[in-house]
């Protein structure tokens, strides 16, 4: 009976040295500088969501953050970086969906060096938008009806640009392609700014992009908004008529997300996403950050975030599979 005292004892000890050694990181997290790795090139969404998160972790902390863009090999190469990082929680990942729920289906296991569910430590869901269709200025279509029927008299001629393979520019004019019946031809850049870029010097004639980064140029007439990919008109598009008008069902939009490296202790995670939380709801945030961006706040718990991605990934999995989408 002595025996197994003493052993519940030591059991009950390593247990409670194992917490008061968790608590005691959390307490001193962050030691030094962290890094946030954006898998985009610098000047898209993802690059403005990290460094707007970045001034608010580096304000209330006191500690410098930099940030790193990896943008390229369809958003694996930053994702692959925070992977394998040490599990300290000052190595983050700011990504657009396509890296939490399209990559563990398009690649095959080979080709995608981290497991997406083990190795990367959902910390929080940031923002979301919507996306619009747009044309550089010389394309002979200035809405999506005059669109497909230039692209009926030009199979596969029309060419499109992405932010990389399975981004959500990709994904969603893949989407049009299906639902209206095209064929366009893609062309794969390191970001949104690069291929949008491309579009303004009439380099390529499409793509799907986030409606901040379309207002600006629109309005300075450097190139056209075809239609707007939300459910509703967009106040800073007033011209604009949405997608789902002319092809309907029709939605393109895209979300983004932080991680870190798995094996994370749960109390860095938590202190990360509660700070984040605090930033995203500060009505001096949402003003000065989230409306002109015209985005919406994701955040949730880390449980909630990993539950959404779960069921995310299954739904994108299945249109992959109904699209025979594979990249080999």
């Amino acid at each position: 009976m002595t025996k197994w005292l003493c052993a519940a004892l030591s059991f009950g000890c390593v247990l409670g040295a194992d917490a008061v050694q968790s608590q005691s990181k959390a307490q001193t997290y962050p030691s030094k500088t962290i890094t946030i790795v954006v898998t985009a090139a610098a000047g898209g969404v993802s690059d403005v969501v990290a460094r707007a998160i970045g001034q608010r972790l580096s304000e209330a902390w006191g500690q410098q953050v930099v940030i790193d863009n990896k943008g390229g090999g369809a958003h694996i190469i930053g994702g692959q970086i925070v992977a394998k990082a040490p599990p300290d929680g000052h190595t983050l990942l700011v990504a657009e969906a396509g890296t939490f729920v399209l990559n563990p289906t398009l690649y095959p296991k080979e080709k995608l060096s981290y497991d997406t569910e083990k190795d990367l430590a959902p910390i929080t869901g940031l923002v979301r938008i919507n996306q619009a269709i747009i044309a550089n200025n010389g394309l002979a279509a200035n809405n999506i009806r005059e669109l497909i029927d230039l692209a009926g008299k030009k199979p596969g001629e029309i060419t499109y640009g992405t932010a990389g393979v399975g981004s959500a520019p990709h994904m969603n004019m893949i989407k049009l392609e299906n639902m209206a019946k095209l064929k366009l031809q893609a062309i794969h850049y390191r970001g949104a700014a690069p291929a949008l870029n491309d579009i303004m010097a009439g380099h390529i004639n499409l793509m799907s992009v986030s409606l901040s980064l379309v207002v600006q140029p629109a309005a300075e007439k450097r190139l056209k908004v075809l239609a707007v990919g939300s459910a509703k008109h967009v106040p800073q598009l007033p011209e604009a008529p949405t997608v789902l008008e002319t092809v309907p069902g029709y939605e393109a939009g895209t979300w983004f997300g932080l991680a870190t490296t798995g094996g994370t202790p749960p109390e860095v995670v938590a202190k990360i996403n509660a700070e984040v939380a605090k930033a995203l709801a500060d009505p001096a945030f949402q003003q000065r950050f989230m409306a002109p961006q015209m985005f919406e706040s994701m955040a949730s718990t880390p449980e909630e975030f990993a539950q959404y991605i779960k069921s995310e990934t299954a739904t994108w999995a299945k249109v992959i599979r109904e699209q025979g989408l594979k990249i080999e």
